[in-house]
Formats: structure tokens, sequence, C-alpha cells
């Protein structure tokens, strides 16, 4: 496989006035096309904030990340905004669907944001919602789906602009057991038929271990082995 993201050196520290909070202290990695990574560790550890650092939400404080042979912290914040549009879709453990838009709508907006065409958005966003098996909820509002109806569609809308990478924090941590079952098995069979990247950082056992990767971060950096207890 073809290596898509890496990683060189890279830290995250936070401040509470003068005092600095180091979060993550020196990540090296390499990820490559069509895999699917879970991120795992103790709660705190850092997870999301790598997350959001490779998301390109969050600048690191030192360190380089890469996409494609791109550095990407040497775009400005106006082209990262727009490389973090295209390429990357965010399924979060809360779906942060818009309550007054239906799922159709949700999935339909950003696209509508990257300038696609009203019918194009439209029927990408109504094929993706046939994919994760919404074809009959297209037009219901959140209020009117389930917790796991609500994150397909999170999920739908996160892979609306084709990005090639998938960013998942906890996507499964607020259903339950075999609603996430059900998640986890549309996670890999999306991922056979588009090819993204999935990036997920969870305290899911199940989910971790059926990944083609486990990085396992222990006090800010990467552990050689994982520690089931920690998970």
């Amino acid at each position: 496989m073809n290596e898509l993201i890496r990683v060189e050196n890279l830290h995250k520290s936070y401040y509470d006035g003068s005092t600095e909070l180091p979060v993550l202290k020196g990540i090296d990695m390499v990820i490559r096309a069509g895999e699917i990574i879970s991120i795992v560790g103790a709660s705190g550890v850092g997870k999301s904030t790598l997350l959001n650092i490779l998301g390109a939400l969050d600048r690191p404080t030192e360190g380089r990340v890469f996409y494609l042979q791109q550095e990407i912290f040497t775009m400005s914040d106006k082209k990262l905004a727009a490389f973090r549009s295209l390429e990357i879709g965010f399924v979060f453990q809360f779906h942060h669907l818009l309550p007054e838009f239906t799922a159709l709508e949700n999935v339909a907006m950003p696209a509508l944001i990257a300038r696609v065409s009203r019918n194009e958005a439209y029927d990408k966003a109504q094929k993706l919602l046939e994919h994760v098996g919404l074809k009959e909820r297209l037009t219901h509002k959140p209020s009117k789906l389930s917790g796991g109806e609500c994150q397909r569609v999170a999920l739908a809308r996160a892979l609306v602009n084709n990005p090639k990478v998938i960013l998942a924090d906890e996507p499964t941590g607020n259903l339950d057991g075999k609603t996430s079952e059900a998640m986890h098995d549309l996670i890999w069979e999306l991922n056979d038929r588009f090819n993204q990247i999935f990036i997920i950082a969870t305290h899911n056992l199940s989910l971790a271990q059926r990944s083609d990767r486990m990085i396992h971060l222990v006090d800010g950096k990467i552990s050689d082995g994982v520690q089931i207890a920690d998970l």
C-alpha cells in the first residue's frame, strides 16, 4: 500500500499561564492508503489531540505532518481550511447533526459548502444514505432518528466530499453494544467500498482488535505494546 500520511516528531503542549502542559511528546508514524488504524490508550493520554492535529483542526507545537508528501502546516489558515474540507471527514462520539435539517440535508451540507452544485450534492447524499442503510429515512430530522441512525448519517456526511481520510473520535462511545457492532461492520464495509483511511480513537476493544493496526499511546508517546487494561 502507498504511504499517504507521515508524522514526524509531533509534539503538542497547552499552557496554563506560564505552566506548560505537554500532551504529545514526539509521535512518529506512517499511515498507508486503505488502512483502518485504531488509536488506543487511557483517557487523557492525547488520542483526541492527535486526531485534531491529523485533521488540521489544531496545529502542533513542534513537528511535521505530511499528506501525500505535502507538509500541511506550512499552509495558510485559509488553505488549511480548504484542505480540511476536501480531504478529511470527521465522525465524533456525538453526531453533531444540525437538528433543523433532515438526514439528506445534513449529509449534503459539506458538499454545498464546498460549492458542489445542489443537484450533485443531494444526489451524492442520497446514495451515501442508501449505502449506510437509511434509504427510508432521508427526510427524517435527527430528533426522529435513533442514536445509531444519527451516527450513520454522521458517517455518510463525513464521506460526502470523498475525502482520503476519515477521522473518528469514539464513534461508538455513545451507542449500546449491538448498535456499536453494527457500526463497526459498516465502517469495514465502507472502507472496502471506498478505500478511505479510517483512523479511530477508541476505548472499544472489539473495534480496536479488528483494525489493521493499533497505535497505543502512553504518556504522550507511542508504545511498542498494547496493554489491554488501558483500553
